[in-house]
């Protein structure tokens, strides 16, 4: 990863695998400057790399893009976004935090960073999550496809996990309720002639919250993240081997 880097292209957003390295593109109204950086393991107190976004060759309207080559799927990386410190109108840009890539598709940290309590003042890096690039055509479908039913034929239940499963009345086993298992497993999909599609998915913290931010970002479980890197098979040795996940 030691070639120049180019402009790249707004989208899609996130980190995008491509022909000899990765394009990474991130929106932002209100940045007045970001820097991309690029960590060897988790828990790198500093960056291997840091790419600081020119807007006047890096920015177009509202996205920040770069195309880096050398990127391969396993690399770790994160943002520091510069900008108004105006919390009234809801801004709290802070250019000592490192931030994860909002639409990236994998994150990585060390298991104690999951209960960390709400940030305080100054860098971050050490402790921060990081961000994966993902090869999403790598993911193993395990022989799912496509129904290929025409939309005129197709009627679009939005499904709440937990919820589609949480009430007795589900006729799920109690400790299966609410969880992605039973949303499956449930024998009322099979009845109905629609084609389920869940709510916004994303992971999360499920221990009990005391006064941590309600941040589905800032509250990820290691554990998911594990699997779900494992299933992506992020295999490089800074991710340690990639094994099947059931």
């Amino acid at each position: 990863m030691n070639e120049k880097s180019n402009p790249g292209a707004s989208h899609p957003l996130g980190a995008t695998l491509g022909k000899g390295g990765a394009n990474f593109s991130l929106f932002s109204r209100s940045a007045t400057r970001v820097e991309l950086l690029f960590f060897d393991r988790a828990d790198d107190a500093k960056p291997s790399r840091v790419l600081d976004l020119d807007p006047a060759t890096y920015r177009t309207y509202h996205y920040w893009h770069a195309l880096v080559p050398g990127v391969k799927a396993g690399q770790l990386y994160g943002y520091r976004v510069d900008g108004p410190s105006e919390p009234a109108k809801g801004m709290r840009f802070d250019p000592a935090k490192v931030l994860l890539d909002p639409t990236v598709a994998a994150w990585w940290c060390r298991p104690s960073t999951v209960a960390l309590p709400p940030p305080k003042p100054g860098d971050n890096t050490a402790t921060a999550m990081k961000s994966v690039v993902a090869d999403s055509a790598a993911y193993d479908w395990e022989g799912d496809a496509p129904l290929h039913r025409p939309s005129t034929q197709t009627i679009i239940y939005e499904m709440h996990v937990r919820g589609f499963t949480r009430h007795p009345s589900s006729g799920v086993t109690e400790s299966k309720r609410g969880t992605y298992a039973a949303s499956s497993r449930k024998s009322l999909i099979s009845r109905i002639s629609v084609s389920p599609q869940s709510s916004c998915c994303r992971s999360f913290n499920s221990m009990p919250r005391t006064r941590l931010r309600p941040d589905p970002i800032t509250g990820v479980r290691a554990d998911f993240l594990l699997r779900s890197a494992r299933r992506l098979q992020l295999t490089p040795g800074r991710l340690g081997p990639a094994e099947r996940v059931s």
